[in-house]
């Protein structure tokens, strides 16, 4: 091998595309060697050696060994909000499930939904909730916990039930004012704030009532007998209205713009203090601690036993005990070793200068406007896929397009809402990705079973592509007025989520 120069020398095309092809292969043979239980460290494994792969091909061409370990520990830091609020869903799940509160879900979703339109209304409700509180990740480690474990009490399809969920959390996610997403889309491209929200609203609008009709259709007909499984619930746990307040602590947080990751906490310590108010009993069974220790001991052990570990029961009710054994820190564990494989992958591939290689002659290959909004498309998937993170996603096609758009005499917006539209929605369909990896953790689907059905995530880019070749709201910078664009904020927007 060559020494490293001072000057890195530019990739050629094989060597900016192998790393990528690599993992590909190393990917699609672990899924066909493993299954979904890939990503119980296989995929890990395959992240790992593609890294290894792109170092060795960077340090040749003349960056430092240095250089390229300070990237990757650089990217994976830049994780760290995700990697906490994974943290702190596990502990919300895990003292829900000891509480009752995520079958005080179950118990009266049961008696409000029916299977006929479950999938369309599971979806309508978190696209309304993620529109009031901007995050995608809140609704589903609350309120997608619990529309998944009525989807199971009423035998629908998991895969199915997740992609309504992720359907509609990405709506407010992608679209809504209070979302961080829109802010950094028309940051990275140099549009006005409110007027990127108010196009990148009417595309995700249109993909929401899209989904909204499939997941109509999905619906399965017929009636739905719940009674026996409703008996069995209040057989084992006092059922009341009351057991939804960690539920109005999340949802209170996150109104009053708390961080994700804590407001996700305190509803996690919600619902420990409110076991330990309504289930004594059930705490210090759980807990079991030896004879003689004193009675707040053992409470506050079986209260932090759910947090670390999850909370475990033990009723001899299979169905109940399948339903709330669950949740705790240490379940989140695999994932956040994706995480960290994949952003170190990413941060290596972003400092190697492979995803500009790749994009810089797909911009020159753009003939159209229509061509060029569909490569943006592509690129945004890319990174995506390679650097494992929304955000870059977001950022760094932003600034790879933005002097083409212009070129092109494409107002910045047009630019703004097509990033908004296909980054933050397709980061969910990418296993290791952390938004990908964040959804299958959480609702316990893998995200090739639930990506078919994730009509939203899937039409939302195509929207925005259909709409340029169509020419409906297709603004040119000369139809602009003069604005003050929104400013790039100065540090990494996952770090803001604590």
């Amino acid at each position: 091998m060559t020494i490293p120069d001072e000057e890195p020398k530019s990739l050629t095309w094989i060597e900016a595309i192998t790393p990528i092809a690599a993992l590909i292969v190393l990917i699609g043979l672990s899924y066909y060697l493993f299954g979904d239980a890939g990503a119980d460290g296989p995929i890990q494994v395959a992240l790992v050696a593609a890294t290894m792969i792109a170092i060795i091909i960077a340090w040749r061409r003349g960056h430092t060994l240095d250089a390229l370990r300070e990237s990757a520990i650089a990217s994976v830091s830049s994780g760290m909000g995700a990697i906490f609020i994974l943290f702190g869903v596990g502990a919300l799940i895990g003292t829900w499930a000891m509480s009752g509160t995520l079958l005080a879900m179950i118990y009266y979703g049961l008696q409000l939904l029916s299977p006929n339109f479950f999938y369309m209304t599971a979806a309508l409700i978190c696209a309304a909730v993620s529109a009031c509180i901007g995050t995608s990740w809140t609704v589903v480690g609350t309120i997608g916990v619990g529309l998944m474990g009525i989807s199971q009490n009423m035998e629908m399809n998991p895969a199915i039930t997740a992609a309504a969920v992720i359907s509609g959390a990405y709506f407010g996610d992608t679209a809504s004012p209070v979302s961080g997403s829109p802010n950094l889309a028309a940051a990275a491209a140099g549009a006005e704030l409110y007027d990127n929200i108010r196009e990148t609203f009417v595309i995700s609008a249109a993909a929401l009532a899209i989904s909204l009709v499939v997941f109509a259709l999905l619906g399965r007909p017929g009636d739905f007998d719940a009674s026996a499984k409703m008996a069995a619930i209040e057989g084992t746990f006092r059922m009341s209205p009351v057991l939804f307040l960690p539920l109005v602590v999340v949802a209170g947080s996150a109104l009053l713009r708390t961080p994700p990751f804590t407001a996700i906490f305190l509803g996690a310590l919600a619902g420990g203090v409110l076991a330990v108010f309504v289930a004594p009993e059930r705490v210090m069974a759980f807990a079991g601690a030896p004879d003689g220790t004193p009675r707040w001991l053992v409470l506050l052990k079986g209260v932090w036993l759910a947090l670390a570990s999850g909370y475990v029961s033990t009723t001899g009710q299979p169905m109940i005990d399948q339903l709330v054994t669950r949740g705790g820190m240490a379940s989140m564990l695999q994932t956040i070793w994706l995480i960290i494989a994949a952003l170190a992958f990413g941060g290596v591939v972003e400092k190697a200068g492979i995803l500009e290689r790749l994009i810089a002659p797909v911009i020159a290959a753009a003939k159209s406007a229509g061509a060029l909004v569909t490569f943006l498309v592509g690129s945004v998937l890319a990174t995506n896929f390679a650097t494992a993170d929304q955000y870059i996603a977001i950022v760094l096609p932003g600034r790879m397009f933005k002097a083409a758009f212009a070129q092109r005499g494409l107002a910045p917006v047009v630019l703004s809402r097509t990033i908004g539209a296909s980054a933050t929605p397709t980061s969910a369909l990418v296993p290791w990705n952390s938004c990908g990896a964040f959804m299958a953790a959480t609702l316990g689907v893998s995200a090739f079973s639930y990506l078919p059905y994730a009509v939203f995530n899937i039409s939302s880019p195509l929207i925005a592509i259909a709409m340029v070749f169509a020419g409906w709201r297709t603004r040119t910078a000369s139809t602009e007025s003069v604005q003050s664009p929104a400013r790039l904020p100065s540090s990494n927007p996952a770090l803001r989520d604590l």
